[in-house]
């Protein structure tokens, strides 16, 4: 028995490979770096759910009607829903999908992140939701609908890189919660249900925003080597460094470094934020590597995430909803796969309880 499933092969698939040894990633055998280089979040829904859906010709246009037809459903958004943390409020809406296994419910669980958290967060802040716009890629209008306003090219697509990044990385948590529940033939929003409820986890799809409160915490680049030596003898995590699979440093760190430095350079981050986030990822790789020789803990996803999504407008506690918006697309690959390919995921347990005394 191993504990966590660790080293367990519990399916096949099609869809990504994740070369913990290498730091490489794959998708239906096209490498991230050349994904986030060359292709829209649309293009990577296609890839993934090739196959498995029955695609329309036209998908971004597609997606835009989605969006369109989840947004009647903010109208019940009612204030309870609204007062929630923001991935409670998005699942509580998302509830209310229905729960087929065809193109239609898909799509719309594919738009509803999107929708809803730019919708409860503006109705959070005293402000109207802004309806979709059916006519523009999904990056560009999450952004519109959270804002109220155009966002630049260059924001439009930090975001798209950001969806590419994170829309699929092998059986996570979260997927793994959508293969077991799509198992059971229950539909697609049932799938996607349990993998946003796995998401919302601290040890999952929780973790970018407390990058942020760890740079707040060192403050100057200066300070970086003796707050996280600091951290590290209180016996504190360092956000944002190791990663369950990779032994190597994170290829999504990567690439969304890429994004960070492009908005940077448009002005949307401070030079001074990002001066301070190089100087604290650099510490503490040092510190890592001197401190814990042992163990492979090197930049992941999630500190790269963080800076570029504060950069982007959203608060942290919504970063998780955003996280949920590009890895919708692989909830929903794998969860058709599951059905189609799949058997009723049921492993066996070793019982460690007392027995009876009849039976000993």
């Amino acid at each position: 028995m191993k504990s966590g499933l660790e080293d367990v092969v519990a399916a096949e698939t099609v869809l990504s490979d994740v070369d913990g040894a290498n730091g490489r990633l794959i998708v239906r055998g096209i490498s991230l770096d050349e994904l986030v280089a060359t292709s829209r979040y649309e293009n990577v829904l296609r890839l993934l759910c090739d196959g498995f859906l029955p695609l329309p010709d036209d998908l971004p246009a597609a997606l835009g009607r989605a969006r369109q037809a989840v947004f009647a459903h903010v109208a019940s958004a009612d204030p309870a829903i609204v007062a929630l943390p923001p991935v409670d409020g998005l699942r509580a809406l998302m509830a209310r999908l229905p729960d087929g296994d065809g193109i239609d419910p898909a799509l719309q669980l594919v738009a509803a992140p999107a929708v809803f958290t730019s919708a409860l967060l503006r109705l959070r802040n005293g402000l109207a939701p802004v309806a979709p716009d059916a006519g523009l890629a999904h990056a560009t209008d999450f952004l519109r609908m959270l804002s109220g306003t155009m966002p630049t090219a260059q924001q439009a697509d930090a975001l798209d890189r950001y969806l590419v990044t994170v829309a699929d990385h092998g059986l996570n948590a979260s997927t793994f919660a959508a293969r077991v529940v799509a198992s059971t033939q229950a539909g697609l929003a049932s799938a996607v249900l349990a993998a946003l409820s796995a998401l919302k986890g601290p040890l999952h799809g929780g973790a970018p925003g407390p990058v942020l409160d760890m740079l707040d915490a060192v403050g100057q680049p200066a300070g970086a080597p003796a707050w996280l030596d600091d951290a590290l003898s209180r016996g504190e995590r360092l956000m944002g460094f190791g990663h369950r699979i990779y032994r190597v440093r994170d290829p999504r760190a990567d690439a969304l470094k890429g994004a960070v430095r492009l908005l940077a350079t448009s002005g949307a981050i401070a030079p001074a934020r990002l001066a301070l986030a190089e100087a604290v990822e650099q510490a503490a790789l040092d510190l890592l590597k001197r401190k814990k020789p042992d163990r492979p803990l090197e930049t992941n996803v999630e500190f790269y995430t963080a800076l570029l999504l504060e950069a982007l407008g959203f608060p942290r506690d919504a970063f998780t909803c955003v996280f949920a918006a590009g890895r919708v697309g692989g909830w929903i690959a794998h969860a058709r796969e599951q059905a189609l390919n799949g058997r009723l995921i049921r492993p066996m347990s070793v019982y460690v309880g007392p027995v009876p005394r009849q039976a000993a």
